[in-house]
């Protein structure tokens, strides 16, 4: 597809007008500070949870399931509300503040008082009285305020990120604009990650500074400087999502009141999940997102069990874990610089999305292959390489992650959020409500609900691995499925530049169009 008004350097590097630079620029600047807030609370929460005391990796699968599934539904509930009392431009500022004000209260009270607030002897008598697969389940309660971190910097990504950021790029952007911005804006969240991953590997190899008054050893204050960073990013947020409006660009500019009219969407959970219902479109929209994690899920907590086996310091494991989203920011801002633009303009809908899904697969496999090797008899061959079997399986697990969120973060994003640009105001703010506030959290709690009953069977994540990979598969078929079925839609709707209408009103059309024949 060509970019009419560029030169070919131009129209591959930087396809903006002048004019748009007043809102482009801003917008690029949020979704960076955003994607650089979701990286380095990525690397965060997992070195917070996983390397606490009495918990690991086997943590995370009751983890998303007893603590973000329930969390999920009362921010996408907070946020229907929200939605249905003030202006859009607003419900990102309220909701902004409550992660802000949550973060503020962890840096000051529930971690420096953290060995107060937990109940480990507690904890202790209950899981003498347990299994061993619950192990899991009681280092949630035995480190809550751990958990509780977790679950918010989760909720960032869900309701921050895919909701109001992604949802403010689809209301205020064509489907023609979208191919020239959706490219830079993934190139914009693929740097922050190279930088938030330097930052968390900088910040935690850093010693401890006796004269600083706060933190008794370097991780604490290394927790300091992070949290205090991902606060600042936010308010910084707010501020420059205030610009793009004082200049009349945004949801108070006069394209939108004439794409959207001044109609106001009510929104509620349960009519949210009704609606999703009967369309066929956002049901393979929605197949997609779970599969996605589904799938993701299921390879994620093997590495990371792996990992904490080789970083049971939570300093390193954090410093491990920057490196990897520093090489994950890198390899996506490649893709998304020389490879992801051009495949998204000149390729159809449904070719783009499918790398995805098979980078995943091809990765996966490569890692069950080599984590299979490590307990083989093979696994003297790891010698010819100076390096031990546990070594090489961190690095081919942590080589297949950075691989499989490239893509996620290049391709997966912008052809997912390509895809609700066809629809009418209510189907895409209702069907993205839905699919980006409880879709994704159904995937991972799929994934962790497949671990938690592996782990009550046998014990522990490396017994129960060959079944994860199996089911691997499954998750992945079912998601390229999904992308052959949504594809046809989407091109069909992109040809004749029809808007989807909601399935409420055709239904009601079609019943009208039957009683008069």
């Amino acid at each position: 597809m060509s970019i009419t008004g560029f030169s070919k350097v131009r129209a591959y590097l930087w396809p903006i007008h002048r004019h748009e630079l007043v809102k482009f620029i801003p917008t690029l600047l949020i979704f960076f500070l955003v994607g650089f807030n979701y990286s380095l609370l990525r690397a965060t929460k997992d070195a917070l949870v996983v390397t606490a005391p009495s918990s690991g990796a086997e943590a995370l699968p009751f983890l998303k399931v007893w603590a973000i599934v329930p969390f999920a539904l009362i921010f996408t509930f907070i946020f229907t509300r929200v939605s249905n009392k003030v202006a859009r431009e607003k419900i990102f500022y309220v909701m902004m503040s409550i992660f802000v004000a949550f973060f503020l209260l962890f840096l000051f009270v529930l971690y420096p008082f953290q060995h107060a607030l937990h109940p480990h002897e507690f904890a202790d008598r209950i899981q003498n009285m347990l299994p061993l697969g619950c192990q899991g389940l009681i280092a949630l309660f035995r480190n809550w305020t751990f958990t509780l971190f977790y679950v918010m910097s989760e909720m960032w990504s869900t309701i921050i990120m895919t909701v109001l950021l992604w949802g403010f790029a689809n209301d205020v952007t064509s489907v023609k604009d979208a191919r020239r911005y959706y490219g830079l804006l993934g190139i914009s969240i693929n740097l922050s990650g190279i930088v938030a991953g330097q930052v968390a590997t900088t910040m935690s190899q850093r010693a401890f500074n006796p004269l600083l008054p706060f933190g008794a050893n370097a991780w604490d204050q290394s927790i300091f400087f992070l949290t205090s960073t991902i606060i600042i990013a936010g308010l910084l947020c707010m501020a420059l999502f205030r610009f793009i409006h004082k200049k009349g660009h945004g949801y108070n500019s006069a394209a939108y009141h004439e794409q959207h009219g001044s109609h106001d969407v009510k929104m509620g959970l349960r009519k949210n999940f009704a609606y999703l219902a009967k369309s066929r479109y956002l049901i393979c929209i929605a197949v997609i997102v779970v599969m996605y994690n589904i799938a993701i899920n299921l390879v994620e907590v093997v590495w990371k069990d792996q990992v904490k086996q080789l970083y049971p310091n939570p300093a390193d494991f954090n410093a491990y874990m920057g490196q990897v989203l520093m090489w994950i920011g890198i390899i996506a801002t490649i893709t998304s610089v020389f490879a992801s633009g051009t495949i998204i303009r000149k390729f159809s809908w449904t070719a783009s999305a499918m790398i995805s899904p098979c980078i995943l697969l091809v990765t996966g496999i490569a890692f069950f292959f080599f984590f299979f090797f490590k307990d083989s008899s093979l696994a003297s061959f790891s010698l010819f390489f100076g390096s031990s079997p546990l070594v090489m399986c961190v690095f081919f697990g942590s080589l297949q992650n950075c691989l499989a969120r490239a893509s996620k973060y290049t391709l997966f994003d912008a052809t997912k959020e390509l895809a609700f640009i066809p629809l009418s105001k209510e189907c895409k703010l209702k069907g993205k409500a839905a699919i980006d506030g409880i879709g994704s959290r159904v995937g991972k709690s799929g994934g962790s609900i497949i671990h938690q009953s592996l782990l009550m069977i046998f014990g522990t994540v490396t017994l129960s691995t060959p079944y994860v990979a199996v089911l691997l598969l499954g998750a992945i078929s079912g998601w390229m499925y999904a992308v052959r079925a949504l594809g046809k839609q989407f091109n069909e709707l992109s040809a004749h530049q029809e808007v989807l209408k909601d399935p409420d009103e055709s239904r009601k059309l079609g019943t009208l169009q039957e009683s008069t024949t």
